[in-house]
Formats: structure tokens, C-alpha cells, sequence
């Protein structure tokens, strides 16, 4: 069963500086019908201006992850990592027993544009830990590519949590099949562009809670990009 959530049904946002969508109850948006999905928690679309950015904050047991799709992200953060993200890149922070760190467009001119998400930790007070690596387009390109799984897997980002996360590019006859094991749920996010999962029309900024479904195939594609989460059969986070 797909559970089609549109694009312009999310929370909104709009700080000047930030323009942001919430996906999920985050912050003053607050939805008792949108708490999250099995252990996934949060996936906010994020459009920050030139230089502005969140200064330096503090997490804890939360796995979070930077997708950036256009411009620069620069972070820094109290492990004594300094990075800029860029489109192709993923970035990991497992927050374990707590870290602190700030995130600001690294460009003076453009905008950077991204997804931060949100993953429910299956343990507490872990060593925190920063992970980032690049996933070229090819990769992704008319496929899903593995970006984030529970042991690494096939040059994946670590994750404390049974949950994979996949990415993918689709464009006209590009298409491909994710088989999802028994008594598994899912969440697809269109990241940009149009796809078809399974046969259904999903544009920019639509999501959808998968139930009871064992193959996912994306078709049809209109400089698509997408990110697939295969998830605990559950509802909702313990958070």
C-alpha cells in the first residue's frame, strides 16, 4: 500500500534567511497525524541564503544525515570537524552521549539547498562519530545506490539503526526495482523532478509511507532524484 503525501500538504517555514519544508512535526509545526514513520523522525527541505546558516547547537542520540542538492554547506562541530558538503555528497553524524556543531551556506552569493533527516538511534550514548563520502552521479544514475546502512555495506555510511537508506537519478527509460523483505516498511522522498513509483505520478517535495509491499519501481523519470528508506515495520518512533 502506497501513502501518498503531496508536497504542498508538508509544514512550512519561512525565517528570511531559511525556507524550509518539514515533512514531519518539527519544531513550531507540529502535526499529531505526522510524528514520523517506523524510525525515521525528521526530513526537513532546506533553502538557506548566501553566508546565513544555524549557529552552533546541540544533539544528542539522534542519527542525522546532510543531503545537499544545490550549493555549499559548510559544518563544524565540538568532534573538531570542519567540511563543506556538496551535491553528491552525504554527511553522517551519529550525535551518541553529545555533540554540538553549526551549519552555514558556504557561498556569499547563492543559495545551498538540502534535505536534513533525522533517524531514530537503536542505542544510547554512543561515542559520537562524523561520516562523509562522496557518491558520484554515475552511481545513482538510473539505479539505487546504497548511501547508508546498519554495517557499511558496499562503501555506505555506517548507521545505528536496522534501516537502509538508498539513492537514486531517474530520466526518461531509466528505471529500476528495490525488493523490500517481508515485514518491511518503506518511505520514499522526491528529492527533485518527477517519478513514477509503481506506476503512480510523484512530483518534488511528495512523499510516501509504504506498507505491505515487496518490490518498488521507479519509471518514468523527469531529472528525477530520489531517496528511499527501507524501515522497521513499525509507525512511529520511540522518541
Amino acid at each position: 500500500m502506497l501513502e501518498i503525501r503531496k508536497a504542498n500538504e508538508r509544514g512550512v517555514a519561512e525565517h528570511g534567511w531559511l525556507s524550509s519544508r518539514h515533512t514531519f512535526s518539527f519544531a513550531h509545526y507540529h502535526d499529531p497525524q505526522q510524528m514520523g514513520f517506523s524510525d525515521l523522525l525528521v526530513i526537513n527541505d532546506d533553502r538557506i541564503a548566501p553566508a546565513k546558516g544555524f549557529g552552533t547547537h546541540p544533539h544528542r542520540d539522534m542519527e542525522i544525515f546532510t543531503y545537499v542538492l544545490e550549493g555549499e554547506l559548510e559544518h563544524k562541530d565540538t568532534m573538531g570537524t570542519g567540511s563543506v558538503i556538496r551535491p553528491g555528497d552525504v554527511q553522517a553524524m551519529s550525535a551518541g552521549r553529545g555533540v554540538a556543531h553549526s551549519e552555514f551556506n558556504h557561498s556569499h552569493s547563492a543559495l545551498v539547498h538540502l534535505l536534513q533527516i533525522w533517524i531514530v538511534p537503536d542505542r544510547a550514548g554512543v561515542t559520537p562519530r562524523y561520516q562523509q563520502t562522496h557518491f558520484p552521479a554515475e552511481q545513482k544514475r538510473g539505479k539505487l545506490r546504497l548511501i547508508m546502512s546498519p554495517d557499511g555495506a558496499d562503501g555506505s555510511l555506517g548507521l545505528y539503526q536496522d534501516a537502509r537508506v538508498y539513492a537514486g537519478l531517474f530520466d526518461g527509460s531509466e528505471q529500476a526495482t528495490l525488493s523490500l523483505p517481508e515485514n518491511r516498511y518503506a518511505y520514499v522522498h522526491v528529492a527533485r523532478g518527477s517519478v513514477t513509483l509503481n506506476g503512480v505520478a510523484l512530483s518534488a517535495g511528495d512523499g510516501v509511507r509504504v506498507r505491505d509491499e515487496r518490490a518498488l519501481t521507479f519509471a518514468d523519470g523527469d531529472q528525477a532524484e530520489v531517496l528511499v528508506f527501507d524501515l522497521r515495520a513499525r509507525e512511529l518512533p520511540d522518541f
